[in-house]
């Protein structure tokens, strides 16, 4: 594909790089030609420097020959009117713009897309908020104790969820097989295993050890139940304390307020005002999350979960790291440079969340080849989980029509679930794949994307 990236700040340069490892053909614009410069050092890829919305600058990136259009500059109104300019000028296919604004999200009918009643709105076939993204994976992380990643497919009928295996769990230091043993009417399947940051590819006979991070699909009834295997399993948590009164602090309030005790510390004074009218039930307090005093003041050492949510990493961190000394019973963190991500997750800081891989992996679903309907990006973009849509028949599908075990899958490639007219099968050798399912895949090593894109394309005889 031939697609034109606007804006070259993390998401952007995150994006370019992922897909200029698929032999796409990317051009990248932004205003800093420094950036542009280190960026085109490191990858195979083509730089335009100058505003993104310019109908000048889109024409020398050749904007006329692209089949799609990201849109990820820092300006929601720059995203905005480059899709409206691609659009009315160069007539680009598929425009996907990141918009970050609650009072531009909150009116709908302001985008057109190819499904909108509206034809007068910005043209944009696919719009992503960042902030939405991580309120709801932070949001499932917290209806789901203990966990590292939850996934959703199939409209959240499926999970996929990453947790560490503690030693107390059944199933640590037992083999696979027991698992099935044990828990006789569950069905699960483990996609991967992580031990050391090794990726081991899961057999009946492999010995789940203390520590290892282990991906497993199921039912999402049954979730907790296979959680339990692995590591004593946590309480229910009741009581959130989140820092930090931005965008996700509000989005993540006013999504937990309903079913939690919610307590939200912000430092700005008129941001408090405006937070206080705004929330029904979360109680704000105005005040700094490095000050020791307030967080003991709020009974920190009786707080489930201590959310922080700045917009700055080092106060998030610190904000943390105090409140996990303080007795916070678990810590999550947003991190929005990602070469902190692996130093700080692990240790004292339970899950670092990173903006760019919720986003990333949301964009990637529209990039993807093939009927793909979900794409998340795991473990700092090395691994990758999609849902993919069989078409087709035993003549013009390599998948449709087959057992699961004559499916010739790339290495590191494992086939979780199938989703099928609503209901969760989980992948069996002897299972058979029908057109029109849903199936769930994990890849340990994201540059096989390509054979797995392959698989699920439809032959000519189809036609």
């Amino acid at each position: 594909m031939n697609i034109l990236i606007l804006g070259a700040g993390q998401v952007g340069a995150s994006l370019a790089e992922n897909l200029a490892n698929e032999a796409n053909d990317i051009t990248i614009i932004d205003s800093d030609g420094a950036r542009l410069r280190e960026l085109q050092d490191r990858l195979d890829i083509r730089t335009v420097q100058g505003k993104a919305s310019y109908p000048s600058v889109l024409k020398q990136a050749n904007a006329e020959d692209a089949d799609m259009l990201i849109a990820v500059t820092n300006s929601d109104e720059t995203n905005m009117v480059a899709c409206q300019i691609a659009s009315i000028m160069f007539k680009t296919p598929t425009k996907i713009c990141r918009v970050r604004a609650a009072s531009y999200l909150a009116y709908q009918e302001l985008f057109s897309g190819k499904h909108s009643e509206n034809p007068n709105g910005f043209p944009i076939d696919v719009l992503i908020s960042p902030e939405q993204l991580v309120t709801r994976h932070i949001t499932r992380l917290i209806e789901n104790p203990g966990a590292l990643q939850v996934l959703e497919f199939s409209k959240g009928r499926t999970q996929l969820v990453a947790i560490r295996a503690i030693k107390g769990g059944p199933l640590v230091g037992q083999e696979l097989g027991y698992l099935r043993t044990h828990m006789p009417r569950i069905e699960t399947r483990v996609a991967a295993i992580f031990r050391k940051d090794r990726a081991i590819m899961p057999k009946g006979d492999t010995v789940i050890e203390d520590g290892d991070e282990v991906f497993f699909i199921a039912d999402a009834n049954h979730i907790r139940s296979v959680m339990s295997e692995l590591q004593p399993l946590e309480k229910p948590y009741k009581r959130i304390f989140i820092c930090g009164g931005g965008n996700i602090g509000q989005r993540l309030a006013q999504t937990l307020e309903g079913r939690y005790q919610v307590k939200l510390l912000e430092r700005n004074h008129e941001r408090c005002i405006m937070l206080s009218e705004n929330l029904r039930k979360t109680v704000v307090l105005e005040g700094n999350a490095a000050d020791k005093d307030i967080l003991l003041e709020e009974n920190i050492e009786n707080t489930d979960v201590f959310c922080a949510v700045t917009n700055d990493d080092e106060a998030n961190i610190m904000a943390s790291l105090l409140a996990k000394r303080l007795g916070a019973r678990k810590v999550l963190t947003l991190i929005n440079n990602p070469d902190y991500v692996d130093l700080i997750q692990g240790g004292e800081i339970d899950v670092a969340i990173s903006p760019q891989q919720t986003t990333i992996g949301s964009l990637l679903t529209h990039v993807r080849r093939g009927d793909i309907v979900n794409v998340h990006s795991l473990r700092r973009g090395a691994a990758e989980a999609i849902e993919a849509i069989a078409h087709g028949d035993h003549r013009s599908s390599k998948v449709v029509g087959r057992r699961l075990d004559e499916i010739n899958l790339p290495q590191g490639t494992t086939i979780g679930a199938i989703v099928r007219h609503n209901e969760v099968l989980i992948a069996h050798d002897h299972l058979r794949v029908q057109p029109d399912d849903h199936v769930i895949l994990f890849l340990v090593d994201k540059s096989r994307i390509n054979e797995v894109e392959k698989l699920f394309q439809v032959g000519l005889t189809f036609f």
